[in-house]
């Protein structure tokens, strides 16, 4: 995405928090961002798009955030989760999602609803796959059930906690005490083995994530962790950590995966890499060439 495209981007996310979306014309944007209708236009056919956009490039600056704190860390360690769900939250707020949320609910745009039932699932998948990190392999089978519940715990949580003390000062204790209640949640259900959904059906839900199904997407995942784990803070680790950021992104959510791209970050990856990680990265490659392979992307 070029410079000036994020600028619009930003300027209109924060012309839709100060007027609320449906306030806010075309002619808005135009005057508050500084440009043409025709450069608008070669950017996004429309409003909504322009709010998709916004929701999309959020969302890509989320999972940053939040894989940024998996740096040197174990993936298992559930005081991790807690604080990736504390910087959620934040975030959220400091972007004042939940006011666009809230625009997009009452409006009545099937492709805008679509989006955010899509996004809504996408979170759950990532509480799901976090499980698949925390909890042990015999728990696996009954974890999206546990997401599935989680997630609604943790929101009317956090509801009627803001109804009743009109403040998010104590939200830590909120997420924690949430957190703590899905520990002995996961194992009552795994216990009486009682499954309500199939983990597969996030393929179904989610195909585009998923195009050689779960598997794939999960050895992906504990690989580029793994790789994370091993670097430390820094300028050029955080230029490593983009990389593999890429490298997951073009092979799990992009329709057409850019190979050359791909195989450039994985050599660079190559060059720099220690011997502490090369037997991890040497697997990432060894995957990738396989899906590469199979799906005759070019």
């Amino acid at each position: 995405m070029n410079d000036r495209k994020q600028q619009v981007i930003t300027k209109a996310h924060q012309l839709f928090v100060e007027k609320g979306f449906q306030a806010t014309s075309i002619i808005d944007i135009l005057e508050y961002s500084g440009i043409s209708k025709g450069t608008f236009y070669n950017y996004f056919s429309s409003k909504n798009e322009l709010l998709i956009a916004i929701f999309t490039s959020l969302g890509k600056k989320i999972d940053q955030e939040r894989n940024h704190l998996l740096i040197g860390q174990d993936p298992a360690d559930i005081e991790v989760f807690i604080g990736q769900l504390e910087l959620h939250m934040a975030f959220n707020k400091r972007n004042k999602l939940l006011t666009l949320f809230e625009e997009v609910f009452v409006s009545n745009d099937p492709a805008l609803k679509q989006f955010l039932k899509r996004m809504q699932i996408m979170h759950l998948s990532w509480i799901y796959h976090r499980f698949l990190d925390i909890f042990e392999k015999s728990k696996h089978p009954y974890l999206l059930d546990c997401a599935v519940m989680f997630t609604g715990m943790l929101h009317h949580n956090i509801h009627y906690h803001f109804l009743a003390h009109e403040t998010d000062s104590s939200l830590k204790h909120v997420i924690r005490f949430t957190v703590e209640r899905v520990v002995k949640m996961v194992n009552e259900v795994a216990s009486s083995g009682d499954q309500l959904l199939d983990p597969e059906i996030l393929s179904k839900w989610l195909p585009e994530c998923n195009k050689t199904g779960l598997v794939f997407e999960k050895k992906i995942y504990h690989i580029v962790s793994a790789l994370k784990k091993h670097m430390k803070d820094g300028a050029e680790q955080l230029e490593h950590f983009e990389l593999l950021d890429f490298i997951q992104e073009e092979v799990i959510h992009s329709k057409t995966p850019r190979k050359f791209l791909i195989k450039s970050a994985l050599s660079t990856l190559r060059e720099i890499s220690g011997d502490v990680w090369q037997t991890d990265l040497q697997k990432l490659e060894e995957i990738i060439e396989d899906f590469l392979t199979d799906k005759s992307y070019t």
